[in-house]
C-alpha cells in the first residue's frame, strides 16, 4: 500500500509552485504576496481534501475536478496516495477514468509523466492497462525511451509475468528502436534471479556482453548473491572471479553477500580475512558484515573469537543494532555464557530494542536453572516495558519459566 506524506508536504508543495509562477510574473513584493494568499485559500484546500476524504466516490469527484490543477496533479504523493486508496477499495474503474482523463491532458505528452501513469498502474495492479499505456504512447503525442520502456519493464516483474516479460523484450526494442540500457538488463537478470532462474540471469548478461553493454557492480551483485543464496556456489565463485578479472570491483554489498556464503559453509576465518579485505581497499565493513562474521564464528565453534569481533565493532566507531544483539544473546545462552548473555539483554531492552521471545525464554530458563531468580525477573519487568507490548500469551510464558 502506498503512503501519503502528512498534508504538510501538500501545503508546502503547493505554496513553493505558486511563489515560483508568481514570482515569474511580477516583480512587486506585494503582488508576490497577494497571490501566495490567493494561492493557499484557493489550491490548499484541494489538496487537504484529498487527504482527508475517505468515501472513494467523493475522492474520485474530487481528484477529477481538479484534474487541470497542477498543484494537485504535479503533486506525486497526493497523486499516489488517490490512486492506492481507490485501489484498497476495489474501484479500478475510478482509476482507469482518472489516469485515462490525465494522459489525454496537456502533461501526456511528457514521458516523464507518462512513466508516472505506467507505475501507478503497476502498484494498482492494473498490469494489461500499463501495457497498453506505453503501446499507445503516440497516439497522444508521447516519445518513447529507454526511460518509459524500464518502467513497463519493472511492472511486469513486480507482477511476475515472464512470458509478458519475454515478449516485451524480444518484441519492443527492435519494433520502437528503443536501446536497452544497464537498467533495463539489470532489471531483467534481477527478475530472473528473484524468480530461480539463474542460468536465464546469466543468460542475459552474457548476451548483454555480446550486445556492448559492460555489467557493472549492480550486475555481479544481483548474480553472486543469488548464486549463494541457491546454493549455487560454484557459479557464485565464479562470477565472484570474473567481477575481479573485468576490473570492477565489488562494493559492500558484493562483500556481504560473500560473507554470507563463508558464514553458510561453517567458513568463519574465510569471512574474518574477507572482512580485513575491505578494509584495506577502502570498503567500511558495516552492522551487517560484523553481524555475520560474529555469527560465523559462533556457528564454528568459536564463541571466544566472536567476542572480540562484538568488542572490535565498537573500536571501529559502531554500535550493535538489535540484529547484532539477537546474535549475540541467541548464540551466548546456546552455549551458558548467561552472565554476557543477560547484561546484553538488559543494555538492548533499555534501548527499547527487544530480542525475540525464543531468545528471552532460553535467557530466563538458563538463569532459573542457574539460580538467578532475581536477574530473571529484571528481563520481565523491561520485558512488560515493551512498546507495543508483548501479548499476555507471551508475557505468561516468560512467568511461567520462574515457577
Amino acid at each position: 500500500m502506498l503512503s501519503l506524506r502528512p498534508v504538510r508536504r501538500f501545503c508546502h508543495a503547493a505554496a513553493v509552485a505558486a511563489t515560483a509562477t508568481i514570482a515569474s510574473n511580477s516583480s512587486s513584493p506585494a503582488a508576490v504576496s497577494s497571490h501566495i494568499y490567493k494561492a493557499k485559500t484557493i489550491e490548499e484546500p484541494a489538496l487537504v481534501k484529498l487527504k482527508s476524504e475517505r468515501d472513494p466516490d467523493k475522492l474520485f469527484h474530487l481528484f477529477r475536478a481538479n484534474a487541470h490543477n497542477r498543484l494537485v496533479v504535479e503533486n506525486r504523493f497526493a497523486f499516489e496516495d488517490t490512486v492506492s486508496r481507490l485501489a484498497g477499495a476495489g474501484r479500478f474503474d475510478y482509476i482507469e477514468q482518472l489516469l485515462e482523463q490525465q494522459k489525454a491532458l496537456p502533461q501526456g505528452r511528457r514521458e516523464g509523466f507518462i512513466v508516472r501513469i505506467i507505475m501507478l498502474y503497476g502498484k494498482a495492479g492494473m498490469v494489461k492497462h500499463a501495457l497498453n499505456t506505453f503501446y499507445d504512447m503516440h497516439l497522444f503525442g508521447c516519445r518513447r525511451s529507454v526511460k518509459s520502456f524500464n518502467a513497463t519493464l519493472h511492472v511486469l516483474i513486480e507482477a511476475r509475468d515472464l512470458i509478458a516479460i519475454e515478449a516485451l523484450l524480444s518484441e519492443v526494442p527492435q519494433r520502437f528502436s528503443i536501446e536497452l540500457d544497464i537498467i533495463s538488463l539489470n532489471i531483467v537478470i534481477k527478475a530472473f534471479c528473484e524468480m530461480s532462474f539463474l542460468d536465464k540471469a546469466y543468460l542475459v548478461m552474457v548476451e548483454m556482453e555480446k550486445s556492448g553493454i559492460i555489467p557493472d557492480i549492480v550486475t555481479y551483485t544481483t548474480l553472486l548473491s543469488a548464486a549463494y543464496k541457491n546454493n549455487r556456489w560454484e557459479l557464485g565463485n565464479g562470477l565472484w572471479n570474473l567481477m575481479v578479472h573485468k576490473g570492477c570491483l565489488p562494493n559492500l554489498a558484493t562483500f556481504n553477500a560473500r560473507i554470507q556464503y563463508l558464514v553458510n559453509r561453517r567458513r568463519a576465518w574465510n569471512a574474518h580475512k574477507m572482512a580485513a579485505l575491505m578494509n584495506k581497499i577502502g570498503i567500511n565493513p558495516d552492522e551487517v558484515t560484523y553481524n555475520l562474521v560474529i555469527k560465523g564464528f559462533f556457528l564454528a565453534g568459536y564463541p571466544e573469537m566472536a567476542k572480540r569481533v562484538y568488542s572490535a565493532l565498537h573500536g571501529h566507531g559502531y554500535r550493535p543494532n538489535i540484529k547484532i544483539y539477537q546474535t549475540m544473546i541467541h548464540y551466548l545462552c546456546k552455549g551458558g555464557d548467561l552472565d554476557l548473555a543477560y547484561s546484553m539483554c538488559k543494555d538492548c531492552m533499555r534501548k527499547s530494542w527487544f530480542p525475540s521471545v525464543d531468545s528471552i525464554i532460553a535467557l530466563l530458563e538458563g538463569l532459573k536453572k542457574s539460580g538467578q531468580p532475581g536477574k530473571a525477573k529484571m528481563i520481565i519487568a523491561l520485558a512488560r516495558k515493551k512498546r507495543p507490548p508483548f501479548s499476555e500469551i507471551q508475557i505468561d510464558s516468560f512467568q511461567s519459566k520462574l515457577s
